[in-house]
């Protein structure tokens, strides 16, 4: 069992950031594997062509991206935590994996590649400026096959942290870290359960410990650098939403448009994110939550600066009734091992 300790004061100063690094490295793992999840069937279906070419000409994507995708753990040169909270920008991640020396990336590529029985990093390594070049890969894969939907991910990512933030304030960091990975549960006064592998604790300490979720559920990873570390999980809820038959019981009692909207707020949302999430104009997603708050469907409170809608008892009542059980959001089933060696990355 692999734990992650943390001081009083640590805990403390834990909180939560976006990471559109992250992002943009769980969304090339996906497209590299087969589509596993049915929300991301269709994004899966379009990207996946342009990112087999991309590949095709681009040896350090082919070599970077086939390495993460099959090793057990990460390299630190494509984990790095946030360090700007909520408002980290992709700029800056990638300036820090682009000032790692060729040591440095060589170092975590080779503990990279044994973890999954390779003798050598092969020659798409670059001999020199290899973490310019890496970063300028993780660049290009974001504006190829992220950046067109980061406001609905985003949204995604902003509804994560204001549900944990919420068990964080009325329940604790111990309920609020339960759920996160498939194996993430507080079992001891200190220590958060990362992983069932039996690897090196890490100490985290007083710094505190960044928790970073993301979109594309391709399990979860720690970061490190000296002082800061981060864990990387995946949010509740899909970013890129299936088509929804308009003849299904709910929109046929609702109608299509509040449908969508009630079976979306299984996971409490604003309506500005729901705006985003769901492709809508923001006035068209504040006239069907008026018609659902009428009918009891759903409700407000406000959080902070925040108006946040929740479906009601009666609402979740009524979405398991006419059988949609199935757009119910879980966190965390997609689980990779994660030896935790000498580098920072680990998915479990």
């Amino acid at each position: 069992m692999t734990l992650l300790r943390l001081s009083a004061t640590g805990l403390a100063r834990s909180h939560f950031a976006v990471s559109p690094l992250a992002e943009t490295v769980g969304s090339l793992i996906a497209l590299h594997r087969p589509c596993a999840w049915p929300w991301l069937a269709r994004w899966h279906s379009e990207n996946l062509p342009a990112y087999r070419s991309w590949l095709a000409g681009n040896a350090v994507a082919a070599g970077l991206l086939g390495l993460v995708s099959a090793t057990k753990w990460f390299p630190d040169v494509v984990s790095v935590p946030p360090s700007g909270g909520v408002d980290t920008r992709l700029a800056d991640e990638l300036a820090e994996v682009a000032a790692q020396s060729d040591a440095e990336v060589l170092a975590t590529i080779e503990d990279a590649a044994a973890s999954t029985g390779c003798s050598t990093t092969g020659a798409w390594l670059p001999a020199g400026g290899a973490g310019s070049r890496i970063a300028a890969v993780l660049e290009e894969g974001w504006h190829r096959f992220v950046e067109r939907d980061w406001p609905r991910r985003h949204a995604v990512i902003e509804r994560e942290i204001t549900y944990r933030a919420e068990l964080v304030a009325a329940h604790g960091w111990q309920r609020a870290v339960k759920g996160m990975t498939r194996r993430s549960v507080w079992v001891e006064p200190d220590a958060i359960r990362f992983s069932n592998q039996s690897w090196s604790d890490r100490d985290i300490g007083d710094h505190g410990l960044v928790f970073v979720p993301y979109t594309a559920r391709q399990g979860s990873w720690t970061c490190e650098r000296p002082g800061r570390y981060a864990l990387v999980y995946p949010a509740r809820g899909a970013a890129v939403q299936p088509e929804r038959a308009h003849s299904d019981p709910v929109s046929v009692l609702l109608g299509a448009g509040r449908a969508r909207v009630a079976v979306e707020l299984r996971t409490p949302a604003t309506s500005t994110q729901l705006a985003a999430v769901l492709d809508l104009s923001l006035g068209t997603v504040s006239a069907h939550l008026a018609v659902l708050r009428q009918a009891g469907v759903v409700s407000r409170t406000r959080s902070g600066r925040h108006v946040v809608y929740r479906l009601t008892e009666r609402g979740s009542g009524l979405l398991d009734l006419l059988g949609d059980r199935d757009a119910q959001n879980t966190a965390g089933t997609g689980e990779r091992r994660w030896p935790l060696p000498r580098s920072s990355g680990g998915t479990g």
